[in-house]
């Protein structure tokens, strides 16, 4: 009666996009971390924390749900993914311990507070790199043989993967400064501003540019973007690619709070979708589908009785917290 594998698709996708909405602006506040500089550098960093210290441990939720989901509901996708790119999710991983553990010990100290500052910046730069080479090189595809990995230990490195792994990182950086511009004031969103304007026109040059070659990379993918009648559902994206660009600009030009950050969001939606569309039906491009790839029905049956219960509950307490965290930071109720 029902397609599970399709279903626990839709529910991994759902949870990769939410992972990168959420966990993106907290990991690009920590990209621009280096760059706050003057006599207010200080306590503009930690206002800068402050802003994303209630929220930040919540948001990789999503990443657990995701990678645990892949694990479980697709178990061939991931035996097959996860040798060809351990070494990008092993980066990933160690950037995340780093910036996690700076939350907590950057405010411990005073001698050694730069080298958190450098720990909590550098995990962010690192872990939002490493997840954007990993993309470059799924989308290039990925050697199998029969049901297991064939590549090399350094296929993951090309030149697309360091050019999806630079998108990523600005478009992180776009998402912090207008996350910052909305949950700061002051010098912190000034700043803010400055740097929304520069990672804004850099994403959208990256977005271009990447959206141009991955057509080129597998005949599949020229398909899906431009064969009839796929043009038909292709072609409104980057139009609604536009005017998320112009809804952006036009809110920092006008010095809006909160048109930024959501036309940032929307940017980051509309690329995915456009992935998505390159994609389909893949699980592992260019040869293990979304049904090669899926548990039997009954296991999936089993673990959609729990997603039905765990993602409304993650949702739930996610809205929660953003609710009682909602307005401005208030530097006198600190994280520390």
């Amino acid at each position: 009666m029902f397609d599970l594998a399709f279903i626990w698709a839709g529910l991994i996708a759902f949870a990769v996009l939410a992972y990168v909405l959420f966990d993106g602006f907290d990991l690009g506040v920590g990209i621009l971390f280096p760059l706050m500089k003057g006599k207010d550098s200080e306590s503009g960093r930690d206002e800068m924390m402050n802003s994303v210290a209630p929220v930040w441990d919540g948001n990789e939720t999503w990443l657990i749900l995701g990678g645990g989901g892949l694990m479980a509901a697709f178990p061939l996708a991931y035996a097959v993914v996860l040798p060809a790119l351990y070494a990008p999710m092993t980066a990933m991983l160690l950037g995340l311990i780093f910036r996690g553990v700076a939350f907590e010990f950057r405010w411990r100290t005073a001698r050694g507070k730069f080298l958190w500052d450098w720990a909590f910046a550098g995990g962010s730069i690192l872990a939002a790199f490493a997840q954007g080479i990993a993309l470059g090189a799924l989308v290039q595809g990925i050697a199998v043989s029969g049901r297991g990995y064939a590549g090399g230990w350094w296929d993951w490195l090309t030149w697309f993967s360091l050019l999806t792994g630079l998108a990523l990182v600005v478009g992180y950086a776009l998402l912090g400064a207008t996350w910052l511009i909305m949950k700061t004031g002051g010098a912190v969103q000034n700043f803010a501003y400055r740097l929304a304007w520069i990672t804004g026109i850099a994403t959208l040059a990256l977005i271009g540019l990447v959206s141009l070659i991955t057509p080129f990379l597998n005949p599949i993918y020229m398909t899906r973007w431009f064969a009839w009648p796929a043009i038909l559902y292709s072609a409104p994206v980057p139009l609604l690619v536009a005017a998320a660009a112009l809804v952006l600009f036009l809110g920092l030009y006008r010095r809006r709070e909160l048109s930024p950050f959501l036309a940032a969001l929307v940017l980051f939606v509309l690329s995915y979708i456009g992935l998505g569309i390159s994609f389909y039906p893949y699980m592992v491009p260019p040869s293990i589908t979304i049904w090669s790839a899926a548990a039997p029905d009954a296991s999936l049956a089993f673990l959609l009785v729990g997603a039905v219960v765990l993602i409304p509950l993650i949702l739930a307490y996610t809205a929660f917290a953003y609710w009682v965290f909602r307005g401005k930071v208030d530097m006198k109720a600190g994280y520390h």
